[in-house]
């Protein structure tokens, strides 16, 4: 007589006299989580347990993370080379006041990620 597990193809193995079920979580999309993706997770596990856990026991937790780290980088590339545009962050100003340059870059990352975790981080 075949478990409930076993019919939804569930395994076991057998551990001394025991039949412990296989619960491995899938394999991994290949793609390395980054910052955003890990601190999405933090932000599940301490503010929104119950998704967490359903994200994680359904198997699709480490794509959801996969896929907010790839959002991330793509909408802080966009905003960042938009606001470099919009406030001439340019080649010329690095080579005539570095230090100005590095100034302005650095707003403009911090506005920038600040949108981000704002919008995709922190959000449900």
């Amino acid at each position: 007589m075949e478990s409930i597990f076993e019919q939804m193809g569930g395994t076991y193995h057998k551990e001394g006299d025991y039949l412990i079920p296989d619960l491995l979580p899938p394999e991994s999309c290949g793609y390395e989580i980054g910052k955003y993706g890990r601190m999405r997770r933090r932000f599940l596990q301490e503010h929104h347990r119950s998704i967490y856990t359903g994200l994680l026991l359904s198997g699709e937790l480490y794509h959801n993370l996969a896929e907010i780290e790839k959002s991330c980088n793509e909408r802080m590339d966009t905003i960042c080379a938009a606001l470099a545009r919009q406030e001439g962050v340019t080649e010329a100003l690095k080579a005539s006041d570095q230090m100005e340059w590095v100034r302005r870059a650095n707003s403009i990352r911090s506005r920038a990620e600040e949108i981000v975790l704002h919008e995709l981080v922190y959000a449900l």
